[in-house]
């Protein structure tokens, strides 16, 4: 029997390669949904996991489902000696598939909009 990763996993992985500049925000297009894009592409621009050493890699996930349907996630990246810490919430869609609706990464947050 085949083992399926968790959609925790996949998407750490895949928003670590977003962040650290080894794949182009765009592609994370049909795997967000909401503010979720652009909180990525604000954080992607500012390059923070991108080194000049060892790629970052995700060394730890924990994730807690407060109903069911949606996930909030943490992972520890580490980079070398650094370690840096980043949380996102997925959302099962009625097409049941999973989509980031929520990232973040230590440091400065994004702007929010103003209400209309």
């Amino acid at each position: 029997m085949a083992l399926h990763p968790l959609p925790t996993d996949l998407f750490a992985d895949l928003l670590v390669a977003v962040l650290s500049g080894h794949r182009p925000v765009h592609s994370m297009l049909r795997h967000t949904r909401g503010r979720a894009y652009d909180e990525l592409a604000w954080l992607a621009e500012r390059g923070p996991l991108r080194t000049r050493g060892a790629r970052p890699v995700v060394r730890d996930i924990g994730w807690f489902e407060p109903r069911p349907g949606a996930i909030e996630a943490f992972a520890r990246i580490g980079a070398g000696d650094r370690l840096r810490a980043m949380a996102f919430r997925l959302e099962l869609g009625q097409d049941l598939r999973w989509r980031c609706t929520a990232v973040e990464l230590g440091g400065p947050r994004p702007p929010r909009a103003e209400a209309d």
